[in-house]
């Protein structure tokens, strides 16, 4: 299985930017899609952003759509979402993951799964 460690969630005001960082290791040789999803407090896993990791194909929630960017670093082994005009209904929990076989919007479609990283956008 893929390791992925996640980096960059933290406090901003409402129209602010975060970048988001993933990084992969272990059997990530194997992965063909990662994704971003969110979770908010009393919400199920939302699909933000997934890309395919060779072909760069990129994929976007209707919400985030304009706002965010997802893009990855060959030479890192690492995704990233950047996070352009940040609202407070962004605030949630961030995960990264990684499958082996798309870039789907169904988190039970992923293989792999970061620890989170808490994003808070304050009004």
């Amino acid at each position: 299985q893929v390791q992925l460690v996640e980096s960059g969630g933290g406090v901003v005001q409402a129209g602010g930017s975060l970048r988001l960082a993933c990084a992969a290791s272990g059997r990530a040789f194997s992965t063909y899609g990662l994704g971003w999803f969110r979770q908010a407090p009393g919400k199920g896993r939302e699909f933000v952003a997934s890309v395919i990791w060779g072909e760069g194909w990129t994929y976007y929630a209707d919400s985030v759509k304009g706002r965010f960017t997802i893009s990855r670093d060959h030479a890192k082994n690492t995704v990233y979402l950047q996070m352009n005009s940040l609202k407070p209904e962004d605030t949630a929990v961030y995960y990264c993951a990684a499958s082996s076989s798309g870039a789907s919007y169904a988190p039970r479609t992923y293989d792999s799964w970061g620890q989170g990283t808490q994003v808070t956008v304050s009004s």
